[in-house]
């Protein structure tokens, strides 16, 4: 026989997880294993990534007509810090490397530090560990200051080495 103290509660059951019923069991063959689902995201953004520069490798910016004009530089004359992006994805895209980066210096940065970012995203998932990028407020504003200082330098007189 066993004794209740009146103190303390009964232990109810815990109800069962919907979400767990409605998966099923897990047999540790499919993707709901770990380390394979963690896979899929990266490889999707690799995939609309990889899909956005195949368009802009096929279709010429340097053609007028199949993009449209930045409007900053249209009404203003002023290179904004994506002034040129285009033409640098079309030319890293072909592995002009040199065309590239005098396109736009910042986007060929920001190519390189992409594909790092995301080599050691999947390298992490692939290990069963999520990414944490710990970016706080002045990662931010350092890259904000970065951004601000490439477009005022492309503007003025003695930074024409930096227009597309």
């Amino acid at each position: 026989m066993r004794c209740v103290n009146a103190e303390t509660p009964p232990v109810s059951p815990q109800p069962p997880d919907p979400a767990a019923a409605l998966a099923g069991p897990d047999t540790g063959t499919g993707p709901r294993t770990g380390r394979a689902r963690g896979l899929w995201v990266p490889a999707g953004v690799l995939a609309g990534v990889g899909g956005a520069f195949a368009y802009v490798a096929a279709v010429d910016p340097n053609e007028p007509g199949h993009y449209p004009v930045c409007p900053l530089l249209r009404f203003t004359g002023l290179y904004c810090p994506g002034c040129g992006g285009l033409r640098s994805a079309h030319a890293f895209a072909h592995g002009d490397i040199a065309t590239a980066f005098t396109a736009n210096a910042l986007a060929v940065a920001g190519f390189v530090g992409f594909a790092v970012l995301w080599t050691v995203w999947v390298v992490h998932e692939a290990r069963g560990r999520p990414l944490r990028v710990p970016v706080g407020p002045v990662g931010l504003w350092t890259l904000g200051a970065l951004a601000l200082a490439f477009t005022v330098v492309r503007n003025l007189p003695f930074g024409g080495w930096l227009h597309p």
